[in-house]
């Protein structure tokens, strides 16, 4: 079989580096070539035709003035794609670019799936009609969607989540609390507060700040840094002092005492990890754009484990905007102008001590784990779901 695969996140390359490796392991003579990173590379034996760090840009900003560089890595991607003619193309994530890729794709007749797919649901609910016409199968990795995406008429099956296999095998690989401090130098003296103020230069530019200031206001803890894959440690330095740790953000989540989070897919590890959190998402922290934030989203949470515990429905989302508050959240979340010093404080100092806040949420974390069950891994499904699809023997 003959395979590209396109992933342009530091999340999507892990993913994906594991649909390789048990591709690699059903079917030992598929081709791959990709958009990706040093995860894909290794399972793949060969480099990637774009690195994703070359991929990253969020925000209307950063992708105008990143335009020549995008324009670019989607014509070096087309050209590889023709001349590859793959047996099917699958996306990961990254729907800005991945989907200009799927409608490339469907021109030339090559099937075309989707694992972890765009969150129309969410938001951007118009793409619906654009992933029902040029994406063959979805590989859910969230419970709730086969239902959402099946009553609007797209084929999607749900794969199990990732994340879940990721983290406790990588959780039961870690030494123990001394061995490991004592390994990475950190000190052990005060309960850790890790920070992750996010992936992309953006997120780490309006976070970090807010959560280095809160920090600040806590001296009985020790705050760390969890660095992000491919940012430089100079930036981490222009918004905060605060000691930086890169490769090692699922063992400090299992450590920690609590932490903040910038909404993604680390707030969902950290819930895996069993580390009560605080989601934070500043961007732009103007009123205004919060509510306009609150007008264009379809739901009532953004955060994951939130999503994934509670509803994403309609109804859901007006009893909320009627009484003023999100009803059966799991984590609070404080995005744009309440992501300030004051108010992600208040929500984090009573995860730092034995409260009832912090173990509701940990209560939580249990429930959404449950509904979070697959009988084997998500990679081997979507591994094995390709090559039956495309019709190759394993």
């Amino acid at each position: 079989m003959k395979l590209f695969i396109s992933a342009g996140e530091p999340s999507g390359d892990l993913h994906a580096a594991q649909v390789i490796r048990e591709i690699k392991r059903l079917s030992p003579e598929s081709e791959i070539a990709f958009l990706g990173g040093d995860l894909m590379a290794r399972e793949a034996a060969t480099q990637p035709l774009v690195h994703y760090r070359d991929m990253a840009f969020m925000g209307f900003t950063e992708v105008i003035s990143h335009l020549p560089t995008i324009l670019r890595n989607l014509s070096a991607a087309k050209k590889a794609i023709a001349e590859m003619r793959p047996d099917a193309v699958l996306l990961v994530d990254y729907p800005g670019f991945n989907m200009k890729l799927a409608a490339y794709a469907h021109s030339l007749g090559i099937p075309v799936y989707y694992y972890i797919a765009p969150k129309v649901w969410a938001w951007k609910e118009y793409r619906v009609k654009a992933l029902k016409k040029y994406v063959d199968r979805i590989f859910s990795i969230l419970p709730f969607e086969p239902q959402w995406f099946g009553e609007r008429g797209l084929g999607i099956e749900y794969v199990g989540n990732p994340s879940v296999e990721e983290v406790d095998s990588s959780l039961a690989a870690v030494p123990s609390r001394t061995d490991f401090f004592a390994e990475t130098g950190i000190s052990d003296d005060k309960p850790l507060l890790l920070l992750v103020p996010g992936s992309r230069r953006s997120e780490i530019k309006y976070n970090l700040p807010v959560m280095d200031a809160v920090a600040h206001r806590h001296p009985e803890v020790n705050p760390i840094i969890a660095g992000a894959p491919g940012i430089d440690g100079n930036l981490y330095g222009k918004y905060s002092r605060l000691p930086v740790v890169y490769g090692h953000t699922l063992e400090l989540m299992s450590f920690a005492r609590a932490a903040l989070v910038t909404s993604g897919t680390a707030s969902l590890e950290c819930a895996l990890a069993g580390t009560p959190q605080v989601v934070c998402y500043r961007s732009i922290g103007w009123k205004p754009a919060h509510d306009l934030f609150k007008h264009i989203l379809k739901i009532p949470y953004v955060s994951l484990p939130n999503l994934i515990a509670g509803s994403i429905d309609t109804e859901t989302r007006r009893q909320q905007n009627r009484e003023g508050a999100v009803r059966g959240f799991i984590i609070p979340e404080m995005l744009v102008h309440h992501c300030n010093v004051y108010e992600v404080d208040a929500q984090l100092s009573p995860l730092l001590q034995q409260t009832v806040e912090r173990e509701r949420q940990l209560d939580g974390y249990s429930k959404m784990r449950a509904r979070l069950s697959s009988t084997q891994s998500a990679a081997l499904n979507v591994a094995s779901r390709i090559l039956n699809l495309t019709n190759v023997e394993h």
